[in-house]
């Protein structure tokens, strides 16, 4: 005897056994109405279309000298491109499938982008469109046109892009000819106006200043020894050593004023007045002709002297301040140089870009560059893709035995009579006796033949199912409204035909 864990499958056929009719029924009325669900719903064809991206030859000729697009950049928004409205817009134009009312026309073009799908294969340079719909010749006629439509719209707009960028090419090349020439003139400028302090050379300023202050102490020393053999024979004439204290004076204002400066000038003029005043005193008289020869010459080279020191500072002057401009100057310089390179590094860059889109645009015009090309075109399809019948039907069949099934045991589960002795048992109720069901073989007989019937029938029925399900596994349909109206019309054009 079996545990109550065990699958008890005698129960279950019992249970299906007393209700059989029920479950007959129950099943074979699903299985129709699955059946009649998966003619009912609206046939969809599908239409493919296969385009090949054909790289041609002369793109690798020509690499790096024209600029065509990559195949990349061609499926790139592939997507994008083939559900974008203007193009589908043009589509149903094509097609005259203007329905006259705006909002029709958006819902056809919204249903256009919904049921359009496109995919990629990078690795063979194709791609595939494909649209569902429940009219095969307008699933066809849609795809190809779609098709050839993106097709010209696509090299057309390359072209478009090639000339806009050649034209703006030649604007940006004048521009930057000018910015370049204008570079240009700065420097030439520069290098006239201050050329020579920017290519200065510090070391060799540095060693100019240290010989000018070299020979200024030179002349220091030579105008010392000279004032001394002055004094020597000047001391004793008191005019001549006022004379000394005054020229000492002026040569040490001359170092920092001009001639022209008030002082200077007073300076000088009484210097003047000194000298004949030492010219005309006795002790002029007491210089002998010789002494008085030297005089001169003491006096005649400590002006040269003067002269040559006042140059040696002007000279340290300027090369000091030269010395100072010298980082300013280069600085200056080098970023006018930058410039004038920059300008001509774009300005070189942009005549090239401008050659190669030129030789671009000859090549799209001529239709060299990266073609696509229609390697499967979408023909009529004879097969609708969905609804798919087969699994439709083997899903009813499977659902009606299970609806049927489970309809029995919930018949059982709701049923609260007593069916065993071991329910008897379970309710704690002492069994007497058990009467066995008393089985009249007229009724016996009658209910054979019921059953004989109700299984003859429900065969039968269930064999319309499966004839069913094989004409859809041999691929011959019912019932198929859109294509048998199309066939119709086919074949009475031809019957015309003859007739005539």
């Amino acid at each position: 005897m079996p545990t109550t864990n065990d699958f008890d499958y005698k129960r279950y056929l019992n249970l299906v056994k007393q209700r059989k009719t029920l479950f007959l029924v129950t099943a074979l009325a699903v299985m129709t109405i699955t059946v009649i669900v998966s003619y009912v719903l609206p046939e969809k064809y599908e239409a493919k279309c296969t385009v090949f991206i054909e790289k041609a030859l002369i793109n690798e000729l020509v690499r790096g000298f024209a600029v065509t697009p990559s195949m990349e950049d061609k499926i790139k928004g592939l997507n994008y491109a083939m559900a974008s409205r203007p193009l589908l817009q043009k589509v149903v134009s094509d097609l005259d499938l203007n329905l006259g009312k705006n909002g029709d026309t958006d819902t056809l073009i919204s249903q256009f982008q919904k049921d359009t799908k496109v995919e990629l294969r990078d690795k063979e340079n194709l791609f595939t469109i494909s649209y569902t719909g429940e009219n095969p010749k307008r699933a066809r006629d849609y795809v190809n046109t779609l098709v050839r439509r993106y097709i010209e719209e696509n090299s057309s707009s390359i072209r478009a892009e090639s000339y806009g960028a050649s034209k703006f090419l030649s604007e940006q090349i004048t521009v930057l000819k000018e910015k370049m020439d204008k570079a240009e003139a700065e420097v030439s400028r520069f290098r006239m106006e201050k050329g020579s302090v920017a290519t200065a050379d510090p070391a060799a300023l540095e060693r100019e200043i240290s010989g000018a202050q070299q020979r200024i102490d030179e002349i220091a020393f030579r105008k010392a020894q000279l004032e001394a053999s002055r004094n020597q024979l000047k001391k004793h004439n008191p005019a001549q050593m006022r004379l000394q204290t005054l020229e000492k004076k002026l040569e040490e204002m001359r170092v920092e004023y001009t001639d022209r400066y008030p002082e200077v000038m007073r300076l000088k003029s009484e210097i003047e007045s000194v000298r004949e005043q030492a010219l005309a005193s006795s002790g002029q008289a007491r210089l002998g002709g010789a002494e008085m020869q030297e005089l001169e010459r003491i006096d005649a080279e400590l002006r040269v002297l003067r002269s040559a020191e006042s140059k040696q500072y002007a000279n340290i002057a300027s090369s000091r301040a030269m010395l100072r401009n010298i980082p300013a100057a280069r600085a200056e310089l080098e970023q006018l140089e930058r410039d004038k390179a920059n300008q001509k590094q774009v300005y070189d860059q942009l005549v090239t870009r401008h050659g190669q889109s030129e030789f671009s645009k000859q090549m799209e015009v001529e239709d060299k560059g990266t073609t696509f090309r229609i390697v499967d075109p979408a023909v009529l399809p004879v097969k609708p893709i969905s609804p798919n019948r087969i699994a439709i039907i083997l899903g009813g069949i499977a659902g009606g035995l299970a609806v049927a099934f489970g309809l029995v045991l919930l018949l059982d589960y709701y049923d609260e009579s007593v069916k065993s002795l071991d329910g008897l048992k379970a309710l704690g109720l002492p069994v007497l006796a058990v009467i066995p069901k008393m089985q009249i073989p007229a009724e016996i007989k009658l209910q054979k033949a019921h059953d004989v019937r109700l299984y003859a029938i429900s065969a039968c029925y269930f064999s319309l199912i499966l004839i069913v399900l094989l004409l859809e596994l041999l691929q011959i349909p019912l019932f198929s409204s859109s294509l048998n109206s199309l066939q119709l019309k086919q074949y009475l054009s031809q019957a015309v035909g003859q007739f005539k």
